[in-house]
């Protein structure tokens, strides 16, 4: 199906925005930045729907409008790696999105589900996580050193909030694309 281009910067904005509300509801917060939360699962959702493109230009922009809302600012090449890169990475489920639409298309969601949508998920939260890890190795380091750790372990473990979001964002996601393509009526893209 050929979505038209205004449909699809219209859903662009209705990701940002249901990302930017999902972004202020957290189940946890952690001190320097960053919580489990589901602000990952629009991006997710759109990037399995209209493709790569549409992913990373939502995930890019939400970035933008967290720092905004919430900035934690230590540098400016933090601001990048945190923000626009870290959510647009999230995007990168997007590289699914044909899987997702033949799946749907034939109605084997089941199918979808491992060949897409877990996928999908995954490299778009490891994406995500592996640039707060380099941010946390590159600018945050001293928080190691101050507690007797390896930058490299303490950042991935202090960023492991993603993965825990990366799982409940999966699980709805789950739920959540075969009853958006029954509705839409098979294929997304």
């Amino acid at each position: 199906m050929n979505v038209p281009r205004i449909r699809i910067v219209a859903e662009i904005g209705l990701t940002v925005a249901l990302s930017a509300v999902l972004g202020l509801i957290s189940v946890w917060q952690m001190p320097q930045g960053g919580s489990v939360s589901l602000v990952m699962l629009p991006i997710l959702l759109l990037a399995l729907r209209r493709g790569l493109p549409a992913g990373l230009a939502a995930g890019a922009l939400y970035g933008v409008l967290d720092f905004i809302l919430k900035p934690y600012f230590f540098h400016p090449v933090q601001v990048v790696l945190d923000y626009p890169l870290a959510f647009a990475a999230c995007g990168l489920a997007g590289l699914f999105a044909s899987a997702w639409t033949s799946a749907a298309q034939e109605e084997k969601y089941a199918s979808g589900l491992w060949r897409a949508v877990l996928p999908g998920v995954a490299v778009g939260a490891l994406g995500r996580y592996v640039a707060h890890v380099i941010s946390g190795l590159v600018f945050f380091s001293s928080y190691a050193v101050e507690a007797g750790q390896a930058p490299l372990i303490y950042s991935a473990a202090y960023n492991s909030f993603v993965l825990v979001s990366a799982a409940a964002c999966a699980i709805l996601a789950s739920a959540i694309m075969p009853a958006l393509s029954r509705v839409e009526g098979g294929g997304s893209r």
